[in-house]
């Protein structure tokens, strides 16, 4: 028994040791990331900005939060995070704009992880939006805060540039990161979500040291 034990250990570390030195790989453009041929101006000029386009309705971004997470809590200061609602008509457009709105009022991050275990895991729709500000007044949202702002003409410009930049960034699906408006990977190109975070870091190191 305690030869079986040792030799399971041994696998573990080989596997896990492979795949530390495989991440240790230089990302490579054309392989792990695609350079942007038209490079996309950041939110927030002098900061590294690194951008998450994301649905709240898609299983594999629901699925990347507990990797993506504790990695953007331990940023550096000259790194600026944000999400983008990627919008490709129907409830990608309702769940893009329910994401603008939360954000526009300040609780966003707050309702963030219910409101993607209530579409992924209750199978809630939410693409009404009063179903939403039903569903968002129990996580403490004020309802009629939510639809005055759901509806307003301040959101729909936001849900233009957050279209915009997804043309812009040439995405065809979701979860896809784009690095300071130049580099953009995902999931299958960077070799999972351990994968995509690596390659992040690299990208972010090579901007940082081009300023």
């Amino acid at each position: 028994m305690r030869k079986l034990i040792l030799s399971a250990a041994l696998v573990a570390a080989s596997v896990f040791g492979m795949t530390a030195v495989q991440a240790a790989e230089p990302a490579t453009a054309g392989k792990e990331y695609i350079e942007l041929s038209n490079p996309v101006p950041v939110s927030v000029p002098g900061k590294i900005e690194v951008v998450e386009l994301f649905w709240y309705g898609c299983p594999h971004c629901y699925h990347f939060e507990p990797t993506l997470n504790p990695w953007v809590e331990k940023l550096p200061k000259d790194v600026h995070f944000k999400r983008v609602p990627a919008m490709f008509g129907g409830p990608w457009d309702a769940h893009g704009q329910m994401f603008l709105t939360l954000e526009a009022m300040g609780v966003e991050q707050k309702v963030h992880a219910a409101v993607f275990d209530a579409i992924q895991n209750q199978r809630k729709r939410l693409t009404d939006p009063q179903e939403m500000a039903d569903f968002l007044a129990t996580q403490g949202v004020d309802k009629d805060k939510f639809l005055a702002t759901f509806n307003s003409f301040a959101i729909k410009g936001q849900i233009n540039q957050a279209k915009e930049l997804a043309k812009k960034y040439e995405i065809t699906g979701v979860p896809s990161m784009v690095v300071d408006g130049k580099y953009r990977f995902d999931l299958g190109t960077a070799g999972g979500p351990e994968g995509v975070l690596n390659v992040a870091d690299q990208l972010i190191a090579k901007e940082r040291a081009a300023k």
